[in-house]
């Protein structure tokens, strides 16, 4: 991810039909009266399955290799980006068992090499983290071994990344200056978790722990569970970058502590998720009022998608206590609901970075998938009986 650090804050080949799916028509339980709500029934499934379709027809490159920056014509590349639409591409077939999603998908993973010099390699780790987790739920998903190919490619290059500076953790780039950030690391340590769950490689589990320790010692406040953005190294000098305190950084370190819960069963890291979680609830650096914050458009309109998602799977974790399970899952519900009736655009279905308001203006395929994403994650909720 090329410009994370500010101070601010497709898919199928030529030929493939869309998803047979009509924005709007399924959302059979949204009804206005005088510009207010009448009668809500939240379709969950059905508005993900209309999101999904217009980002799909809304985005879509003229060669239908990737997805296009914004919606008003930037035709950039941007690798991560494309990372997480594959992961919405997944959240849709593991949904729905929709086959059509299966040939975008292929699509988007040979586009994404093509576009990125016809290499998966890339000089940011975070963003070869993104594609190779979502390049695992594909695998999982499906079984199509040029999925699982892919990231192994990627894992193998992405423990490059550990170095000796500052008592380890995972570089943020391949190039100086030294920078170890939260983006790097919580998701390589639920890589590595999730690569030891398919493959059984002791290796992988030693990675994915000795990642979380490195992170949770140096970019984590050990009294709120707040996970600070990046250490930077100059020379001699260390410094932590307490100020900047992003959404998806919360949401990987939470993912990162709930996947070594998972194989490990030492209740700690469900601990550590949970008060990080609770943080994150209660924060004002995070969310107004209950709701999630705005984080702009450009990267940081991905941010608080990717939090959303591994809330949800803390949310959907059998072992989580029931108090804690339903203040999670009400804070999920008062900002999916808020977003359906006050925040997503219809009928284009397209979402901006404030999830109270309907976008305007130009809008980033960055944006648009956090909004996906929290759709996505209000069905896989209300499929299992908790919303």
């Amino acid at each position: 991810m090329k410009i994370k650090l500010l101070p601010s804050l497709l898919l199928a080949g030529i030929g493939v039909t869309a998803l047979s799916i009509s924005s709007c028509s399924k959302e059979e339980g949204y009804a206005l009266y005088d510009g207010k709500v009448k009668n809500m029934e939240y379709t969950w499934a059905a508005t993900a399955d209309s999101m999904q379709e217009a980002t799909y027809n809304t985005f879509k490159s003229a060669d239908g290799k990737y997805f296009l920056q914004n919606n008003a014509g930037n035709t950039g590349f941007n690798y991560w980006w494309e990372a997480h639409v594959m992961d919405v591409f997944a959240d849709g077939y593991i949904r729905t068992a929709n086959a059509a999603y299966k040939p975008k998908m292929t699509a988007l993973l040979n586009g994404i090499k093509e576009k990125n010099g016809n290499t998966f390699l890339n000089e940011y780790y975070d963003d070869m983290e993104w594609l190779a987790l979502s390049c695992l739920r594909v695998y999982n998903a499906t079984g199509d071994n040029a999925f699982k190919t892919t990231a192994e490619l990627l894992w193998t290059d992405i423990k490059t990344a550990w170095t000796d500076a500052a008592g380890g953790g995972m570089l943020w780039k391949k190039t100086p200056p030294i920078s170890k950030n939260a983006c790097s690391n919580g998701p390589a340590s639920i890589l590595a978790s999730r690569m030891y769950q398919l493959s059984n490689n002791p290796d992988d589990l030693a990675w994915a722990k000795k990642i979380y320790a490195w992170e949770k010692a140096n970019l984590v406040d050990p009294s709120s569970g707040i996970v600070w953005d990046n250490l930077s190294v100059e020379g001699s000098v260390i410094k932590v970058n307490k100020d900047w305190k992003f959404t998806y950084n919360q949401g990987t370190y939470i993912g990162a502590a709930l996947e070594l819960y998972k194989v490990t069963k030492d209740r700690s890291y469900l601990t550590d998720a949970m008060r990080t979680t609770n943080t994150c609830m209660n924060s004002a650096d995070i969310n107004k009022d209950g709701m999630l914050k705005s984080e702009n458009q450009g990267d940081g309109g991905l941010f608080k998608g990717i939090l959303v998602r591994y809330m949800t799977l803390l949310a959907l974790e059998p072992d989580l206590n029931e108090t804690d399970r339903g203040n999670l899952v009400r804070f999920l519900k008062f900002n999916a609901e808020t977003f359906y009736t006050k925040g997503l655009a219809r009928p284009s279905m397209l979402a901006g970075p404030d999830w109270t308001t309907k976008p305007s203006g130009s809008i980033d395929l960055s944006t648009q998938i956090s909004g996906l994403m929290l759709m996505e994650a209000a069905a896989a909720l209300k499929k299992a009986e908790r919303l």
